[in-house]
């Protein structure tokens, strides 16, 4: 009987995430502010439904009750996220607080059932959600001090000092760890900090290109990216060099539209890679083994092996929850979390999370997009290219349609360094959607304060182009109940 109940169960599992996954990108049809709220409630049950299904099929294939109180924990836990963000920031993004609860969710279900067989059960488990919690605290901080400090942009070698030391110190003096220097031990907790200076570089290059766009500032700023990148290349973390050096990439040419500079970055970057193949043999090992994994099986290749014979294993519907044995998978709870979660719950429930990924970087170049100031323009398309890049790493690595680099699943593989530093990321984000909506409601009022004195010519913006300042008619809002979806 309970073996029947998990079978059913996968189904019920996929049906609830492919249903949540629908209305991730549905809610950007929606018109009415009304009809957007009951899409995001509904994703709310759909989410504590899915919760509730996987622990309760857990539950019954291991008849412990310490699953029911992680259960408890986490729902709580989730219950309050959603709650204290309407409750203290009325004009949140909802869309990206809930995909945020069900990429943690999707995590916790999966380390839970991994932490069953290690040396001490639920120990993982029971580390992630305090690590959860922390980062909500961080994460419900942010937004204010976003919004808050005025002064951001003009920290620039600020961040890039910090960012680098924080680098140095980790190439100097960190232990070696697979191959690579990554971080500390600090009272038996693992510290990475490369995966918060990401988010200081990222400072550091929107508020560098804001400053100024001519050639020399484009040099200097080029030059301390390089270090940074050239640190981390030192200490064979080549997962995040990789990620540094394409959100600079990024930035560099939507802030400058120089086709020169993009083209001139790639090619430096191919005669890096292969620089850096040639004179690391970790380099040559990973690289190896995604060449030909079976081939080296018993060597460099043993991980990705794992990893594709679950994904195999797994197939559409997964073999379901501890019907199958992920943990035979290398660091299935960090590297390779993704191919866990393929083989007992199903390629489809793999793919409805990457586009709930996906889904969150739209919402990022929406903000981006929409914000007035460009500084934070920049922050905004800086991070949401550093989370998604970092989603195409993992998947790519694991998928062997790149060569692995060991980089976790936001939010959902465990760590807490991965954790607070994803979760600081998006109270960034939810700051600058909050001070999007602050810039409309000033729009709006300067507007309707124009229509009481009586103007009705065409309003007019100055817009920033080569040949000098320019104007351009804005046409006049339209009245009425339809609005512009908004995901609050």
């Amino acid at each position: 009987m309970v073996n029947i109940v998990i079978q059913l169960s996968k189904y019920i599992i996929i049906v609830l995430m492919a249903a949540y996954t629908f209305s991730c990108f549905s809610i950007f049809t929606r018109n009415y502010e009304d009809e957007e709220k009951r899409v995001l409630i509904r994703q709310d049950v759909l989410l504590f439904l899915l919760q509730f299904v996987a622990f309760g099929t857990m539950y019954l294939a291991t008849d412990d009750m310490r699953i029911l109180f992680l259960y408890a924990a986490l729902a709580v836990v989730l219950l309050a996220v959603i709650l204290l963000y309407n409750l203290i920031y009325p004009n949140v993004s909802r869309l990206v607080v809930n995909n945020m609860c069900m990429l943690i969710t999707a995590g916790m279900i999966m380390i839970t059932r991994l932490s069953v067989d290690n040396d001490s059960p639920y120990g993982s488990a029971i580390r992630q959600l305090v690590f959860v919690v922390l980062g909500i605290v961080f994460g419900l901080i942010v937004p204010v001090l976003i919004r808050k400090l005025t002064f951001l942009d003009k920290w620039t070698y600020v961040y890039a000092a910090v960012g680098g030391a924080a680098l140095l110190a980790v190439a100097l003096f960190a232990p070696k760890s697979g191959g690579a220097n990554l971080g500390f031990e600090i009272f038996g907790l693992n510290i990475q900090p490369s995966e918060f200076v990401k988010i200081l570089f990222v400072f550091y290059v929107a508020a560098s290109l804001n400053k100024s766009r001519e050639f020399k500032n484009i040099v200097v700023t080029t030059a301390v990216a390089a270090a940074h990148v050239l640190i981390l290349v030192i200490s064979t973390d080549l997962g995040a060099a990789l990620i540094f050096f394409v959100v600079y990439l990024v930035m560099l040419y939507v802030a400058t539209r120089q086709p020169l500079y993009a083209a001139a970055g790639l090619g430096a970057g191919v005669l890096a890679a292969i620089a850096g193949y040639h004179l690391f043999s970790h380099i040559k090992v990973r690289v190896e083994a995604w060449q030909d994994p079976i081939g080296t099986y018993d060597g460099s290749g043993y991980q990705v092996a794992q990893s594709l014979f679950a994904i195999g294993t797994g197939s559409w519907f997964g073999t379901g929850l501890f019907q199958g044995q992920p943990d035979t998978i290398p660091v299935a709870e960090t590297d390779f979390i993704f191919s866990a979660i393929t083989e007992e719950m199903g390629v489809i429930f793999s793919l409805c999370l990457i586009l709930i990924c996906v889904s969150c970087y739209v919402m990022f170049l929406n903000i981006a997009m929409e914000l007035h100031n460009r500084f934070y323009k920049y922050v905004a398309l800086g991070l949401g290219t550093c989370y998604i890049f970092q989603v195409f790493l993992q998947v790519g690595g694991v998928t062997k349609f790149i060569p692995s680099t060991g980089m976790t699943l936001p939010f959902v593989s465990y760590g807490g360094s991965s954790m607070l530093s994803t979760m600081i990321m998006f109270g960034i984000i939810q700051g600058l959607y909050i001070l999007r909506e602050d810039e409309e409601e000033k729009l709006e009022k300067e507007r309707k304060a124009r229509d009481g004195l009586g103007r009705t010519a065409p309003r007019k913006t100055r817009t920033t182009a080569k040949s000098g300042p320019k104007f351009e008619e804005v046409p006049k809002q339209r009245t009425g109940k339809k609005q512009r979806a908004r995901s609050k």
